[in-house]
């Protein structure tokens, strides 16, 4: 009886009011987060009604149509897993070990020594932002002494900086880009490593930096090596487009390449979902460079029990589209044809876009477009004229100016170029 009354006075028939109900909840302090700056562009773009609208916001690969492209070599492979009926058990937590070896003899390249001695402990992991995940856990897990700070390029990718701090790290800035010259800011890039602690994580773009599109020069790779071996720092390598960038695998994967020459034990975080159109298959790689391959076992031993309480395994079906590719040299060379087929069009719209804003009568430097490199633009363009852009034009991009040249064709550049040519002259 007393349970019953009990039951009743909590729960009067007709159940709890709505307001009851939320102010009796325990998650009613959680407070509305923000938006997430490239959904509110979409978001924006998808309301307005003009029929002339463009998405220059999201970054993913569109044809000159303007839609999404699934590259042959993907369809071929897709169509043979089909036919080979192959299981849908789970993947190991590690992941597929044939294809977490061809991935890093792709970065790494096949004539890598300490990849081919077998002291770099990797896994699969869900493309970059997984494999960032898994670095910044492993840094806060194992690093000796006082915990280092994560130094990142400014700007960056914007999801480096929570990965990191969601790690339990510290995360700081170095200068990465100048908008004076829209181009590295090679000297404060310099200083700020320089400055750094000894021991520091320094966070660097392989190529195609994002958002800015402006990447050092092998020259510039080089003493920026000598001053992170100098400081002892170790070196984080984000690598999202190899192949993507240049249309050469191997010409975009040249800074990796150097500092693993040159004796720096690199953590690398690689993802194909740019160079393999393979968005939604969260694929993707995490390698670490240790002393011996006694010690990568160690290392891949305590990488898998990171994995196991994140998502347990790794999703199978980019990893058997991928291992597919690199397993056959013929889907292979496909792929060398589909990758700069990407990357030619990317810097034909550069080229293109150039062109068209000095022929609508710009008299603006805008070299900087030719280059800059891979998906994105750094344009030069304010917030403000970002903001005009949507409202008077319908382009949409986020406001820090950073265009999707993916999403330039050749049938909206003319149009692109004179928004951008008017708004300029308003401000």
């Amino acid at each position: 009886m007393l349970r019953r009354a009990l039951t009743t006075a909590r729960c009067p028939p007709g159940g709890l009011s709505t307001t009851t109900r939320r102010t009796m909840s325990m998650w009613s302090h959680v407070e509305m987060g923000p938006k997430d700056p490239i959904l509110g562009v979409t978001e924006a773009y998808q309301a307005d009604t003009n029929p002339t609208k463009l998405n220059l916001g999201v970054g993913a690969y569109r044809d000159d149509n303007g839609k999404p492209w699934t590259l042959p070599c993907v369809q071929e492979a897709s169509e043979r897993i089909v036919k080979a009926n192959l299981p849908h058990e789970y993947a190991p937590i590690a992941g597929f070990k044939v294809f977490v070896d061809k991935g890093l003899k792709l970065a790494y390249g096949h004539d890598c020594e300490v990849l081919n001695s077998g002291a770099i402990a990797g896994i699969q992991a869900l493309s970059g932002t997984g494999s960032l995940r898994i670095c910044g856990e492993f840094i806060n897990r194992f690093s000796q002494g006082t915990k280092p700070a994560v130094y990142v390029p400014d700007p960056t990718w914007g999801n480096h900086i929570p990965i990191m701090q969601d790690s339990g790290l510290e995360v700081r800035k170095y200068r990465y880009y100048d908008r004076k010259s829209n181009g590295v800011d090679f000297s404060g890039l310099c200083d700020d490593i320089n400055g750094a602690p000894s021991g520091s994580v320094v966070l660097m773009h392989v190529c195609a930096h994002n958002p800015t599109g402006a990447d050092p020069t092998m020259e510039q790779w080089k003493e920026i090596s000598q001053i992170c071996k100098k400081k002892e720092h170790f070196v984080v390598m984000d690598s999202a487009y190899q192949g993507f960038a240049s249309g050469d695998p191997d010409t975009d994967a040249a800074a990796l390449r150097y500092f693993v020459q040159q004796g720096h034990q690199v953590a690398l975080c690689q993802s194909f979902a740019k160079n393999f159109g393979l968005y939604g298959h969260r694929i993707g790689t995490f390698s670490m460079i240790c002393g011996d391959a006694e010690e990568a076992k160690r290392v891949e031993s305590q990488l898998k029990i990171l994995a196991r309480p994140m998502y347990s395994n790794p999703p199978i079906h980019g990893a058997n589209l991928i291992n597919t590719i690199l397993d056959d040299p013929t889907l292979t060379k496909q792929w060398f044809t589909d990758v700069k087929t990407m990357a030619d069009r990317i810097i034909d719209m550069r080229q293109s876009l150039t062109e068209a804003l000095k022929t609508n009568g710009s008299t603006e430097d805008w070299s900087h477009i030719n280059k800059q490199i891979g998906m994105f633009c750094f344009s030069g363009l304010s917030p403000e004229q970002v903001d005009m852009l949507a409202s008077d034009h319908s382009v949409y991009l986020t406001r820090n100016g950073r265009i999707s040249m993916a999403g330039v064709t050749t049938k909206n550049v003319e149009y692109l170029s004179k928004a951008i040519v008017d708004v300029r002259a308003k401000a």
